[in-house]
């Protein structure tokens, strides 16, 4: 950009510029700089929002829009990156700052800290393949790196969560092996109940049964629930119960809702036809004054005959 000034003054006659023009002209040649980034910036967003847009009106499910919202904050702050990277080289050039200097200096520099910050390394390449394999997205519930939560934002550099208590946890992605994700598709919620030994589980099945037809008649929930309540039978014999598992196939973001209001639909139900739900109980055995002075006379008379 300077050559161009410096040709368009050699054609106005001026064969030299006094120092202060050229700070002008270097001056006003940022500011130009400056403003076109602006300019591409606010284009390049407008295309990626037009395009975020167009893509979730055509997206089958909640699954796929999902996954373009966490692509779309991903693609803009690359984007934003190379803008800003473009922008200082430009300016750096323009105020007579060789960029092949630094370009060689950060190579070195490069090298070397890549050796000290490994990890660092390690969780762009690891969020980049979570990206591609579209393990994690905006807005899902997932359990990773011993914290559980649900993904506020995706980076190539961390995860952030947000616990059921409000606490943000911001994870590495290089700490991430394994990702447990219960927000794909469907879910089952799972409910285990103890009824006592003496009830009829002919009957307990019946009521079970019942109480999953009323669910899913409730205009509240049954858009969330996807089929009729499974018994999976007896699950344990315990102390003083016997353990029954049951599930509901439910939407993967409802299933804790469904399990809580089905406990409670059990309880009613189970109280109602007089099903009893048992607790831990305890016997204890009491010995009597006289049957403990009766005890103690007779080891006195054996001791005297001895």
């Amino acid at each position: 950009m300077q050559d161009i000034t410096a040709d368009f003054l050699a054609s106005m006659g001026i064969d030299s510029t006094p120092a202060w023009a050229s700070m002008l002209i270097a001056s006003i040649n940022v500011i130009i700089i400056l403003i076109l980034a602006l300019i591409i910036r606010g284009v390049v967003s407008r295309l990626l929002t037009t395009l975020h847009q167009r893509l979730s009106a055509r997206a089958p499910g909640v699954e796929e829009r999902k996954r373009i919202d966490t692509l779309s904050r991903i693609f803009g702050y690359i984007s934003s990156i190379a803008i800003g990277v473009v922008t200082a080289m430009l300016i750096l050039a323009e105020l007579g700052i060789s960029i092949a200097p630094l370009l060689a200096t950060a190579g070195v520099v490069g090298i070397a800290i890549s050796f000290g910050a490994q990890s660092l390394v390690k969780d762009y390449f690891m969020g980049f393949v979570m990206l591609m394999e579209n393990q994690i997205r905006q807005g899902d519930f997932i359990e990773a790196a011993g914290k559980s939560g649900t993904v506020e934002e995706v980076t190539l550099r961390h995860v952030r969560l947000r616990d059921g208590e409000g606490a943000v946890h911001y994870l590495p992605n290089s700490a991430i092996t394994t990702v447990t994700n219960h927000s794909r598709q469907f879910a089952y919620a799972v409910v285990d109940i103890g009824v006592a030994y003496d009830a009829n589980l002919g009957r307990t099945y019946e009521v079970i049964k019942e109480v999953g037809q009323a669910l899913r008649q409730d205009p509240d929930q049954k858009d969330k629930i996807l089929d009729d309540v499974e018994i999976l039978g007896v699950n344990q014999l315990e102390d003083s119960a016997v353990g029954l598992r049951l599930r509901m196939k439910t939407d993967a973001s409802a299933k804790w809702g469904i399990r809580r209001e089905l406990l409670a639909r059990l309880k009613q139900a189970f109280d109602t036809n007089g099903i009893e739900i048992p607790f831990p109980q305890r016997v204890l055995r009491v010995q009597r004054e006289e049957d403990i002075m009766g005890n103690d006379s007779s080891r006195q008379t054996r001791s005297g005959q001895v």
